[in-house]
């Protein structure tokens, strides 16, 4: 079924926000009509899933192939201090959307994590009860430039809660596959038929990174007369692991030609840790991600957009690189965020430090900058980079960075991160405070063995090995101090001690070497 028959209609008929008639409206009436020698600058923001800070190419890996964002990064700027607002999905891609820090929306879990009461799991802790949908009462990026005018697409993951709190009903005129689930998990995974509802299934096996980068691209095609935002968010490279056929047998060729490791390293003392890129159905993934892409930025040549189109490109959280055997075996360890440490659930530089490349009007092609970037900070620097009024947000996080995309040396105020819960890769609750090159984890509720404060001079030690906390007092003070004003300031949520029970859940028996199921929400 075709982009237009299979979604357009049916989408814009949904009840219950006013962007359905208007979006309606925009798209048959206004879309092939409008025009203007002045036309407003286009976004296009594209966010991977569980994609490492060094899985492409321009940031060091080779043994994925990333031509077309390599490309990118030599027509704009590559920033290598860039950072998702949590080391997991869901509250990322809610900073994303609104400007604010997680711990501000409450939102500091993925949605479809267990609450306190629901917990089963032997910790020292119970996790914080967090908000499990990004409220409609917060104005999103969508929102913003649906009201200025902008035909507005979601395509791909969404993850922000179900029905009524999907795209649709948040800013976009129309959301093709995005629902309550953090993975295709239904149907037949990344091969249609897919089973998802907010995407009609396209001819059998079809795959479906290839699938949102072909309706992205068709998207372009029909608004290319009047402005646009393209929110495309690739379900690419999340579990399940499964690749097409082609890329997957390039890489298996690839892969026979790299030494064996011996053993594994381990992140603590139950995550098993990957050491080398060297997955191939992984790395297969990551090719048709990079694909993706390029068909995109080709839609953007061929209707003559390449340079009046921000193109903003980034990942929700660092790359799976542990596997706890207890919690989350089923997910593995598919990549590593080499030199940095540990991956995705954690707060070490692995688990929040992304890859990020902005190409727009004004920014010198080739760049590199090391200017600390948060996902709450595209907010503000889309709209300057558009040319918009600051919208009312309210109070906020979001910290323009267009000064540092017009080459101006800025340096970012101080980041914060707030995790209040037990990430399923083996991460633990904690708190982290980035001041220049410093960086202070306080972990909550730690063990003997383990220090309640850690601290690192990530210039110097970017592998967060030389914990600095005992020849570094005054610092740790201060930051400490910091952190936890700014923690009591938000009115952060926090793990508690154990005053529930832990609910034992009978465990089925399974064979030996059979992985457990995924949790359909993650």
């Amino acid at each position: 079924m075709s982009f237009l028959h299979g979604a357009l209609f049916r989408r814009y008929a949904l009840r219950g926000r006013r962007y359905a008639l208007q979006g309606f409206a925009v798209c048959l009436l206004l879309g092939p009509l409008a025009t203007g020698a002045e036309s407003p600058r286009n976004v296009v923001l594209i966010v991977a899933d569980d994609l490492g800070w060094s899985d492409l190419g321009c940031y060091g890996s080779t043994f994925y192939e990333t031509p077309a964002l390599d490309k990118l990064a030599s027509e704009g700027m590559r920033f290598t201090d860039a950072y998702a607002s949590a080391p997991v999905c869901s509250p990322s891609r809610a900073a994303i959307m609104t400007g604010k820090n997680p711990t501000r929306l409450g939102v500091t879990a993925h949605i479809g994590d267990a609450h306190p009461h629901q917990w089963s799991r032997e910790t020292p802790l119970l996790p914080a009860s967090y908000v499990d949908r990004l409220p409609l009462e917060e104005l999103t990026l969508a929102e913003r430039l649906h009201e200025a005018g902008y035909a507005t697409l979601h395509a791909g993951k969404w993850h922000l809660g179900g029905e009524p709190f999907y795209p649709e009903y948040q800013g976009f005129d129309l959301n093709l596959g995005g629902w309550v689930q953090g993975g295709p998990f239904t149907g037949q995974g990344y091969f249609s038929p897919h089973g998802n509802p907010r995407l009609t299934d396209g001819p059998a096996g079809e795959y479906l990174t290839d699938r949102l980068a072909a309706e992205t691209a068709r998207f372009i095609e029909y608004h290319h007369r009047e402005p646009f935002f393209v929110h495309l968010a690739f379900y690419a490279v999340h579990v399940p692991l499964q690749a097409r056929p082609d890329l997957l047998r390039k890489y298996e060729k690839k892969a026979a030609g790299l030494p064996r490791i011996v053993s594994p390293m381990r992140e603590g003392p139950d995550s098993l840790l990957r050491v080398r890129q060297d997955l191939p159905v992984y790395a297969a993934m990551v090719e048709a991600m990079d694909q993706g892409v390029g068909v995109v930025m080709e839609a953007l040549e061929r209707y003559g957009l390449r340079d009046n189109t921000i193109v903003i490109f980034t990942s929700d959280n660092g790359g799976l690189s542990t596997g706890d055997r207890g919690i989350s075996e089923a997910e593995g360890w598919p990549t590593t965020n080499a030199p940095l440490r540990a991956g995705k659930g954690w707060l070490y530089e692995g688990g929040i430090r992304v890859p990020l490349i902005v190409r727009a009007p004004g920014v010198e092609a080739g760049t590199t900058s090391d200017r600390v970037v948060t996902g709450t900070d595209y907010f503000t620097t889309i709209e300057e980079l558009a040319e918009l009024p600051p919208a009312e947000i309210g109070p906020h996080d979001s910290e323009s960075f267009v000064a540092n995309l017009h080459g101006k040396q800025e340096s970012r105020g101080p980041a914060f991160w707030h995790y209040p819960h037990y990430g399923n890769q083996g991460g633990r609750p904690g708190a982290v405070m980035r001041d220049g090159d410093w960086k202070l984890i306080e972990w909550y509720g730690g063990t003997p063995a383990e220090s309640d404060l850690e601290l690192f001079d990530l210039q110097a030690d970017p592998s967060e090995e030389h914990n600095l906390a005992h020849l570094e007092a005054n610092r740790v003070e201060q930051m400490l101090t910091a952190l936890r004003s700014w923690r009591k300031g938000l009115d952060a949520q926090m793990p508690t001690g154990r005053t529930v029970p832990i609910a034992k859940q009978p465990e089925a028996p399974r064979a030996a070497g059979v992985p457990s199921a995924e949790p359909a929400s993650r």
